[in-house]
């Protein structure tokens, strides 16, 4: 059932935030998907919800995202809790911007949040290979595992019209 994004954006949070890890896919110049693992932050104020993910400036993903800015991002639990985004992808450039990102995976809790400087070559958001992507989801999905365990529960989707 298409869910308001002021429903939705709070479980998908919750929910992700709580998984803190999703398997994205992009494409590359041939058409061809490469997924990997990314540990996105989430943020919702209420009217928007957008998210950041960091990466090696150096990444084949890079190119990727350049190419064909487009994300797709899913969430698994044990508890088989499931969560997904389509996004638009920038990739951000203006210092301001990558610090406050910095800052923001510093200060969200595990297992989404984490410290950047844990990254080879990471010393603070002016590294050279520290970059970050914005993301802004285009269509969301959110099941919880009960459905899939017990018959409880339903799927919530929005898309951005």
């Amino acid at each position: 059932m298409p869910e308001t994004l002021s429903v939705i954006a709070p479980q998908f949070v919750e929910m992700a935030h709580n998984i803190g890890v999703a398997v994205a896919a992009s494409v590359d110049r041939h058409g061809r998907p490469h997924t990997r693992v990314m540990q996105p932050v989430w943020t919702f104020d209420g009217e928007s919800l957008s998210g950041v993910v960091s990466t090696v400036t150096t990444s084949p993903k890079v190119a990727h995202l350049r190419r064909a800015p487009n994300l797709s991002l899913t969430y698994w639990a044990p508890n088989q809790n499931t969560c997904s985004a389509e996004c638009d992808v920038v990739f951000v450039t203006d210092d301001a911007d990558r610090a406050a990102a910095w800052n923001l995976f510093l200060t969200t809790p595990p297992p989404a949040g984490f410290d950047p400087a844990h990254y080879p070559d990471w010393t603070s958001s002016a590294s050279p290979t520290f970059g970050v992507f914005r993301l802004s989801p285009t269509w969301l999905r959110v099941m919880p595992g009960t459905l899939m365990t017990s018959g409880e529960g339903s799927v919530s989707t929005w898309r951005r019209r």
